[in-house]
């Protein structure tokens, strides 16, 4: 298991049955197939989910509290994997005052930080 690869082993959500694979980190990562293949479901219900959890608890059990408990994805191991935040494109915002921080929920935790 490389250090400089994101490696996924078992994932199991939704539609995945069982995918172990290494993904790349530091580079631009493109996920394709046909509709249904799973793609969604690696992206964000499986690494996103992974690394907000792992952020979420990385934080004070003061901050924690105001977050709620955070489910663990259906995977046997994700190793490699930073805090992450996603910009799902279906969360594009019509608001003129929403921000990149109001739209991707990053602000909700930066004001706990801050």
């Amino acid at each position: 298991m490389a250090k400089d690869a994101i490696v996924i082993k078992g994932a199991r959500e939704h539609n995945l049955r069982g995918v172990d694979l290494e993904i790349p980190r530091d580079q631009l990562v493109v996920l394709t197939g046909v509709s249904g293949s799973g793609k969604s479901s690696l992206a964000f219900d499986t690494l996103y989910a992974e690394g907000q959890r792992r952020y979420v608890e990385s934080l004070s059990a003061y901050a924690r509290q105001f977050l709620g408990q955070m489910e663990k994805p259906k995977v046997d191991y994700i190793g490699g994997l930073s805090p992450a935040i996603a910009i799902e494109q279906k969360s594009a915002s019509k608001n003129p005052r929403s921000t990149v921080g109001t739209v991707t929920e990053v602000y909700d935790y930066m004001r706990l930080l801050f």
